[in-house]
């Protein structure tokens, strides 16, 4: 029906798109698909011999917050948990947050500190790519006509991991700024993917090398000032704009602060100890 309708609107959960259907912004041009009774879209697999979790475009973050899912992937389960209301946790999909790409997105940083792959169907077959290299700007993807999200498939890690985000009240709330950090004990790398402080979502390359080189991982200890570097060198990574909900300045600063939090939440830190 994609390849024969080239105008058509496709509709999972409908949170993003019923939005700009009743402000005026959008006005669906062809036949509009609802794909969320779709069996395939609506499951979700581990694979241990893998070491993967592969989770269907339609997937709804109340399900993605199910004690199976939370623990295998516990920082898609806390940014689950972060989006809107019960209605709109029973109803939003994680394709559907890929899809409209916005730099808010919850599931996305968490989709992008884990390297997960996207997964694209259509009349011409399947592909796959790297969920950095499926955003490319503000809800913006690469997504071709005739296309569909069908799967997101992310790596099983041994290590702690997790979300947050800051808003202008505690529920029910846009991201300000958002941040994602993954510790790979097996890898010794730390991850950081950032959102709502870009055109998209962004990875931090240096400050992720710096801590990975100055945790002791047979501890799992870091020294306070290699801890207040790595808030430093998040901040910088970002690429914030001032906008009606922040200031580019508090949303530079916030992140960083994310990221310190979350890494402390996985670290013993060491108030005096020697950096490395």
């Amino acid at each position: 029906m994609l390849a024969e309708h080239g105008e058509a609107t496709l509709l999972a959960g409908g949170t993003d798109a019923m939005v700009e259907i009743n402000d005026g912004h959008r006005r669906p041009a062809g036949p509009v698909l609802a794909v969320n009774r779709i069996p395939d879209l609506r499951s979700w697999r581990h694979d241990p011999a893998s070491g993967t979790v592969t989770i269907g475009a339609c997937v709804t973050y109340t399900e993605l917050m199910d004690p199976s899912v939370a623990a295998l992937i516990p920082a898609l389960a806390e940014a689950s948990r972060t989006v809107g209301s019960p209605q709109i946790r029973n109803a939003g999909t994680l394709g559907g947050n890929l899809g409209t790409c916005s730099p808010a997105g919850d599931g996305l940083p968490v989709l992008a500190a884990l390297d997960a792959t996207v997964t694209l169907a259509s009349v011409r077959g399947t592909r796959s790519l790297p969920v950095l290299d499926f955003m490319v700007g503000v809800k913006r993807t690469a997504i071709e006509p005739g296309e569909l999200i069908t799967e997101v498939t992310l790596p099983v890690v041994d290590g702690w991991q997790g979300y947050a985000k800051v808003g202008v009240r505690n529920a029910m709330v846009i991201a300000i700024a958002s941040a994602c950090v993954v510790l790979d004990r097996a890898a010794r790398t730390v991850r950081v993917a950032l959102g709502s402080v870009g055109p998209t979502i962004l990875r931090c390359p240096e400050a992720e090398a710096d801590l990975s080189e100055r945790i002791d991982w047979a501890s799992m200890a870091v020294a306070a000032p290699d801890l207040a570097r790595f808030a430093t060198l998040v901040s910088a990574a970002s690429r914030p704009i001032t906008d009606h909900r922040s200031s580019a300045e508090y949303r530079r600063h916030a992140v960083g602060v994310l990221a310190r939090r979350l890494a402390q939440r996985a670290l013993t830190v060491d108030p005096a100890g020697a950096t490395r």
